[in-house]
């Protein structure tokens, strides 16, 4: 799900995995006003289906804009990164639009007959080496964000998406796998609406933030990469068909990735016995469904 404002209340779409040392988070009940913050909740313990159990409440169009014709996701590393790592994203966000996967975004529109085909391109990725320190807010991201850009190492895009993903020895405070594995929002950076989002390594909560079967072997042997991708994935659809919060969510407040959220489908299993159920640029991924809105059901392809 989606933030507007970083300093407004959030609702947590998931419930703490019981393994988490944390307490326990209880969701916020849904107000009426669609959330501030799109959140990727944790992952529950036992998980086998849908885990907030709103998949059979239909998916609805608000009337806000979505993101039309190519979008440029722009990573920005913060922290200690290694090529190989870096080589993982980049290579998930150069052709996930490529992928059936992508296509189950198609589905969604706007009132002028637009829809969000894509395509996803990767833009200039950025290296941050620590410059807000290593524990940061909600409201570091932004700033983040802010300094790649002010430091001339990213265009100001309106119609990209600023991916802010921190290494595994960055702390996230307000939340990050204690409440959530990531999140998207929109805010005026440079003087325009710009979108980006928060996804990290999971080095501290595998249980919370990666699936079950991928947390000792996954697919691109880098547990906590893969794992994050899943996370990357979900917060770059809910921000191509929800990017302001005001288009396309349910009566409780949920996006279209959080209703498929910690179901993956169908998966098989590469050769070095992690599941995957997508490949992507030559390279196999674990990633969870998405909801077709046309079909109002979650699915791995369209």
């Amino acid at each position: 799900m989606l933030f507007k404002s970083i300093a407004a209340a959030t609702a947590v779409l998931g419930f703490v995995a019981s393994s988490l040392a944390a307490p326990a988070v209880v969701p916020t009940p849904f107000s009426g006003i669609h959330n501030k913050k799109g959140i990727a909740g944790l992952r529950p313990a036992n998980v086998t289906t849908t885990p907030t159990g709103r998949a059979s409440v239909q998916i609805t169009y608000h009337g806000g804009p979505i993101m039309t014709g190519t979008i440029k996701v722009y990573p920005i590393f913060y922290g200690t990164w290694t090529a190989a790592q870096k080589t993982i994203v980049n290579t998930f966000i150069s052709g996930v639009s490529s992928s059936t996967w992508w296509n189950i975004e198609k589905t969604y529109h706007d009132n002028s007959g637009n829809y969000v085909t894509g395509p996803v391109t990767l833009g200039t990725a950025y290296a941050d080496n620590y410059s807000q320190g290593k524990s940061l807010s909600d409201n570091s991201i932004e700033t983040i964000v802010s300094h790649a850009i002010s430091a001339g190492g990213l265009p100001v895009d309106a119609n990209g998406i600023y991916a802010v993903l921190t290494a595994g020895d960055v702390s996230e405070t307000s939340g990050f796998c204690s409440q959530y594995c990531g999140w998207h929002t929109d805010g005026t950076i440079s003087g325009k609406d710009l979108k980006y989002l928060f996804a990290g390594l999971a080095t501290a909560c595998p249980s919370g933030c990666i699936a079950p079967n991928n947390q000792k072997t996954s697919p691109n042997g880098d547990v906590a990469v893969d794992g994050m991708i899943s996370v990357l994935a979900h917060e770059i659809v809910e921000a191509a068909s929800d990017p302001d919060l005001n288009a396309w969510y349910d009566a409780s407040g949920q996006e279209n990735a959080d209703k498929c959220a910690w179901t993956f489908g169908t998966t098989k299993t590469a050769s070095n016995g992690a599941a995957y159920n997508v490949v992507v640029g030559g390279k196999d991924y674990l990633i969870q469904q998405n909801w077709n809105a046309a079909t109002q059901a979650c699915a791995l392809s369209a």
